[in-house]
């Protein structure tokens, strides 16, 4: 499979999905992210991250990176990880042309990731950190919206929910991309499809936690039969980088929205310190990134990360 890139979603590409991104929530926020004190899978214990501020979120291209980036920037004062949720971009929603069904498909880098969690994710759990699996479409006409019966939506959360048990993941993340509804002969979006699927998902995983990178025509099809996606997502996030957009997902609160996105490789300094302080003054809970590479970033996190959570940020190789 070629190596998938989100494009680069500039502020003025922002003013063209204008439409889908000007809704605010008006839920209070709750102002604090903390995270269980546990096990972990290998049994070694895990760090509790307990910052005011709200969450920070970050999207790895393991095609091109280490997942384990993430893990190597703290708060200079109090120690906590900078990054709450590490995100693997990205798995793959396939269209088996023979059997007419949606499959999970892991490029070699993704499952190097997997295969290897002892070394690649869990050392990040055992920080305190959150460890999901973005899927992506595939450009083969399968995506979240075009499923056409609860039975196949649910075979499909069922393939996601056996792959976060098997692995060890903390939850699934879904980005409405590059599906090409339509190709392989698949139908277009439907209104039904995505709630059923996350609805299913969350039977499945009823703790572990399911986001949207709030885009494509997943992010206008949030309702159907009484039911919608924040009824069953935990997060969403703005998927527009340099931009402040709140993700129009009913039913989240503020601390579990995150209106403020930043690509790492692309945008200022400047602009990410203002979506910071946008952030923090309207009371949102979850500051995304996007595209973090081993070059070492800390005062480009330390702009942002003293709005946010009063403090710089310390890089450890």
């Amino acid at each position: 499979m070629k190596k998938q890139f989100h494009p680069l979603r500039l502020l003025a590409v922002g003013m063209a999905c204008a439409a889908l991104f000007f809704t605010a929530c008006k839920k209070e926020n709750t102002g604090s992210i903390s995270q269980d004190t546990g096990k972990s899978a290998t049994g070694a214990h895990v760090e509790t991250v307990t910052k005011a501020g709200g969450m920070s979120v970050c999207y790895v291209e393991v095609n091109s990176n280490s997942l384990l980036n993430t893990g190597k920037y703290t708060l200079t004062t109090g120690g906590q990880q900078l990054f709450d949720i590490a995100i693997i971009f990205a798995a793959n929603i396939n269209y088996n042309t023979t059997t007419q069904k949606a499959v999970l498909y892991n490029n070699p880098n993704v499952s190097n990731v997997l295969t290897n969690k002892a070394t690649q994710i869990v050392p990040l759990q055992n920080k305190g950190m959150k460890v999901l699996l973005s899927i992506l479409g595939n450009h083969q006409g399968a995506g979240f919206c075009n499923f056409t019966s609860r039975t196949a939506a649910k075979a499909f959360a069922q393939q996601l929910s056996d792959t976060v048990a098997y692995y060890g993941l903390d939850g699934i993340d879904f980005d409405d991309e590059y599906a090409d509804y339509g190709n392989n002969g698949t139908t277009q979006p439907n209104d039904s499809s995505f709630v059923m699927l996350v609805d299913e998902l969350r039977k499945l995983m009823p703790t572990k936690i399911i986001s949207f990178y709030f885009y494509g025509p997943a992010a206008s099809r949030l309702s159907w039969g009484g039911k919608k996606v924040g009824d069953f997502v935990n997060y969403s996030w703005n998927a527009i980088y340099g931009s402040y957009s709140v993700p129009n997902v009913a039913g989240l609160t503020k601390a579990q929205l995150g209106p403020a996105a930043v690509d790492i490789q692309s945008t200022s300094q400047s602009t990410a310190n203002s979506l910071a302080t946008q952030t923090k003054n309207n009371g949102y809970g979850i500051y995304l990134w996007y595209n973090l590479t081993s070059t070492d970033k800390h005062v480009y996190f330390s702009g942002v990360s003293s709005i946010l959570y009063g403090s710089n940020v310390t890089y450890t190789p």
